[in-house]
């Protein structure tokens, strides 16, 4: 079960493109420690930061039609490299600025980032198992919640050290671009793929199958949605969590995120992408359920935990089914899945911020419970490749 790993970890061009997904989700578990902070300086209720919240998938909504266009302008490679710094040059803003409507900027630039960076690395990801002949789809989005979950208990134990954000975001934004520098010799070996013909360059809107695996993914992001804007703030305002913990909950929901990631290659082929699936849908509703019952700093980090088990191989099996579906061009359907499913990303944080203000956020967690429950159900009947 452990084989991919030595394989992925010994593979060159596989562990410079797993250091690229692990930046991304160093600067978004930094990020998601910091929204309580936030949400302090400008004295927003829970209404009003969902619809903060707003600007990052809002942006990345309208900009993912344009990643095809971007790749195949300038190639997977570049957008890859050069999206990640400008990920990481935004993310020193949202933090930092003294208005709210700058705020709200940052994080739409980081939102555009997102959308470019993340078809990019995927593409990447698909033509280096094509040329190679691996599989590392699900340990590459493993790295993604290693270094969310990295970054989360970094920003958590300085919060409770009182280290300056302006400092500490500083030292990350500096230490991802040096990374990018690093990498970018492997990462441009990688052979260049049109990976998107002519018939794609365009946004190609989805066939029958490809909508039944957005219903799930829109479930699923969602669910990750949920956690990355809120367990922060769920830790502290309804647990009431010392500041060294409040970034816990999200450490470990990526801990068990990342862990069920890097045996994904090994498990989704044993038992089949629709059970693994079915079992992830069931355990994060447990999860939810878990955290939401039981309001305490242990054992809410611990359903959140479940909560990652269980969306786990969510992304890697709905991202490299998309990109297989026939009858679409190389790539349209992996962008188009991405530009729908960012929907969940979209709608999550604003409603749970709604509902929690019209009646608690314990109450809102607990409906992304069902919203789990339902993916499980779709998932026994999705027709995947």
């Amino acid at each position: 079960m452990t084989t991919h790993l030595k394989t992925y970890f010994t593979h060159s061009r596989s562990l410079a493109i797993g250091a690229i997904f692990a930046s991304v989700g160093f600067l978004f578990g930094n990020w998601v420690t910091w929204i309580p902070y936030v949400k302090q300086k400008f004295g927003l209720d829970d209404a009003q930061l969902g619809l903060l919240l707003l600007s990052l998938p809002f942006a990345s909504i309208l900009t993912n039609p344009l990643s095809t266009l971007i790749i195949n302008r300038f190639g997977m490679r570049a957008t890859t490299i050069w999206g990640l710094c400008g990920m990481a040059l935004a993310y020193a803003l949202p933090v930092n600025v003294p208005y709210l409507w700058m705020t709200s900027a940052g994080l739409g630039l980081m939102g555009i980032g997102i959308a470019f960076t993340n078809v990019a690395m995927n593409t990447c990801v698909t033509s280096i198992e094509r040329q190679d002949g691996i599989y590392i789809i699900s340990t590459s989005h493993g790295m993604f919640s290693a270094g969310g979950m990295l970054g989360s208990a970094l920003a958590s134990i300085l919060m409770g050290l009182k280290v300056s954000p302006a400092l500490h975001i500083a030292g990350v934004s500096v230490f991802i671009i040096s990374v990018a520098i690093i990498v970018r010799p492997i990462i441009m070996s990688i052979h260049e793929e049109k990976r998107i013909d002519d018939a794609g360059a365009k946004f190609a809107w989805p066939n029958r199958i490809l909508l039944g695996m957005i219903a799930i993914s829109i479930c699923t992001n969602v669910t990750e949605g949920t956690m990355a804007d809120w367990t922060a703030v769920y830790m502290r305002d309804v647990v009431r969590s010392n500041d060294f913990f409040i970034g816990w909950g999200f450490a470990c929901y990526a801990l068990f995120m990342a862990s069920g990631r890097f045996i994904g290659d090994s498990l989704i082929p044993h038992y089949g992408s629709r059970k693994v699936l079915v079992a992830g849908g069931i355990v994060a509703a447990a999860g939810l359920m878990t955290a939401v019952l039981l309001p305490h700093t242990f054992t809410a980090i611990l359903g959140f935990g479940m909560v990652g088990a269980g969306v786990s191989c969510g992304a890697p099996i709905l991202y490299g089914s998309a990109a297989r579906v026939p009858g679409m061009a190389k790539g349209a359907g992996l962008a188009a899945m991405n530009t729908f499913s960012l929907a969940g990303f979209l709608a999550g944080p604003a409603l749970i911020g709604l509902i929690s203000n019209a009646l608690s956020l314990s109450f809102a967690i607990g409906l992304v419970a069902v919203l789990a429950v339902v993916w499980s159900l779709l998932s026994s009947r999705a027709k995947l490749y």
